[in-house]
């Protein structure tokens, strides 16, 4: 199967690509490298992934592109030139604070970008499109768990209303034209080669070198955390069920179009989490106690049933086991 995956060079899609071709999928990886966090781990990552292709198999088929998914005549000649069965979007601009300072960002890559990708697999007869989308489009929602059925239509950053869009968008495009579309609502993803924006690789590099931790509501917020390996064997599941046009009354149908929460179905609570960081790293936090941060919500909770049901899947990595693989991670590599 030829697949496109964009955000290659990104956590997750640097864990998927690995995981695709690992199984004798062929992959073309697209991202723009960006600055929005360090790119020589992004390079990094890539380095990595030729040397994964080198050891497993001389007749894997892999090919890294530089492109920004806004430019569309690229975007148009890449989709015509490789004819993949499937696309796995993964490439957004990520964070849901820095959407508040530079909300320009999100428009060209997580919309524009995204109509770019619909497009493509419009003309290109692409017989399934995964993306990702986010836990953060339950904004408000007070109900718990979290159940893809909740209405999601009170975000409270410009980050989460574009991944609200990319799933309205997806519908339109399932609806019109029949292509095959699965959103991925990702609950807080952590692990190895982990962004550096994210609190627990922050809190591990200012544990190790002895700086103040800051600690946003006393550490009383609970998240879903979710485990690397988890996040990428719901991917390769949900890429394999390629969701059906579903029926509503007698005449009317919205396409073949899903989307799956992918989380731990386990929320704890941040100083839980510190906790963990802490005992892995063999130090003790110095921490710095502020109010909730503009955009934050109290707790996330994945209802992860129809994951279940339909992939056979269920995330179930501890927090403890993934965090102490992160540590060791990081130890090593920095």
């Amino acid at each position: 199967m030829k697949v496109l995956v964009t955000g290659s060079a990104g956590f997750i899609g640097f864990h998927l690509v690995k995981a695709l071709l690992a199984r004798g999928d062929e992959v073309i990886g697209v991202d723009n490298l960006n600055e929005y966090y360090d790119p020589a781990l992004k390079q990094a990552r890539l380095d990595n992934l030729e040397q994964f292709v080198k050891d497993i198999a001389h007749t894997v088929r892999y090919k890294f592109i530089k492109m920004d998914l806004a430019d569309r005549a690229a975007m148009e000649l890449l989709f015509s030139e490789y004819q993949f069965d499937v696309v796995v979007n993964l490439a957004a601009q990520a964070g849901v604070r820095y959407s508040i300072d530079n909300p320009n960002a999100y428009v060209d890559s997580n919309l524009v970008g995204f109509v770019n990708v619909l497009e493509g697999c419009r003309h290109n007869k692409v017989k399934h499109l995964v993306y990702a989308s986010s836990s953060s489009v339950y904004g408000m929602n007070t109900k718990i768990p979290f159940s893809t059925s909740d209405r999601v239509d009170q975000p409270i950053s410009l980050y989460a209303a574009t991944k609200k869009s990319n799933e309205l968008m997806a519908h339109t495009y399932s609806h019109l034209y029949k292509i095959p579309t699965t959103g991925l609502r990702f609950f807080t993803v952590y692990g190895p080669w982990g962004r550096p924006d994210m609190a627990y690789f922050s809190f591990t590099e200012k544990i190790i070198k002895g700086e103040e931790i800051n600690v946003f509501n006393h550490g009383e917020m609970q998240r879903d955390f979710t485990y690397i390996s988890d996040i990428v064997e719901g991917v390769v599941r949900v890429v394999d069920h390629v969701p059906q046009e579903v029926k509503s009354g007698s005449s009317s149908a919205s396409g073949p179009y899903k989307i799956y929460n992918i989380g731990n179905n386990s929320p704890i609570t941040l100083r839980r989490f510190i906790t963990a960081i802490e005992d892995a790293c063999g130090m003790r936090a110095k921490e710095n106690h502020l109010p909730m941060q503009a955009g934050d919500v109290p707790i996330t909770y994945a209802d992860v049933d129809d994951l279940i049901a339909d992939t056979g899947f269920k995330p179930g990595t501890e927090v403890e086991d993934g965090i102490s693989k992160f540590v060791e991670w990081y130890q090593e590599g920095y």
